[in-house]
């Protein structure tokens, strides 16, 4: 392949709709926004109003209770930590953490911290080094031999 040749895969570029040139265009006039009306003028941003009456979602009652801090985070089981130390791609011997698992690939990107769920089978001797682990989970790693730190929570 020669530098001249790249060009992008089929379909990933569109040309744009040139709107307004004229009636042969099928776009013109009017411009595919109809006629009149507020729509059909520039600046118009009208998400959820309803003409001056209460809207759908002013009139519902709100129930229950959002969380805001709570945490996101990345749940991986003990099988896939085991199936990427059989692959080679993470080392048992070192402490596994977040950017050891980024960087092995089980998971993509780090996000409020790693939650090791039980399922699965473990053999490898690991030091986890994780936000979260179930009971069952740390149960599996210290029958292999292996250990996990958890961070201290402020009381």
């Amino acid at each position: 392949m020669k530098l001249n040749e790249l060009r992008d895969a089929e379909g990933a570029t569109h040309s744009r709709k040139r709107v307004g040139r004229g009636i042969g265009s099928g776009l013109g006039k009017t411009g595919g926004r109809g006629v009149k009306g507020q729509k059909s003028r520039s600046g118009v941003s009208i998400n959820g109003f309803e003409g001056g009456q209460m809207p759908l979602y002013r009139r519902l009652p709100k129930r229950g209770f959002v969380n805001v801090f709570r945490g996101d985070y990345n749940e991986v089981s003990l099988g896939r930590i085991q199936a990427a130390i059989d692959a080679k791609k993470l080392d048992a011997s070192k402490t596994i953490d977040t950017a050891a698992l980024v960087e092995a690939g089980v998971i993509r990107r780090a996000k409020d911290g790693v939650r090791v769920l039980g399922n699965g089978e473990l053999t490898a001797k690991i030091t986890l080094e994780v936000a979260y682990a179930t009971k069952s989970a740390i149960e599996k790693i210290e029958k292999a031999g292996g250990s996990v730190k958890l961070p201290e929570k402020a009381a």
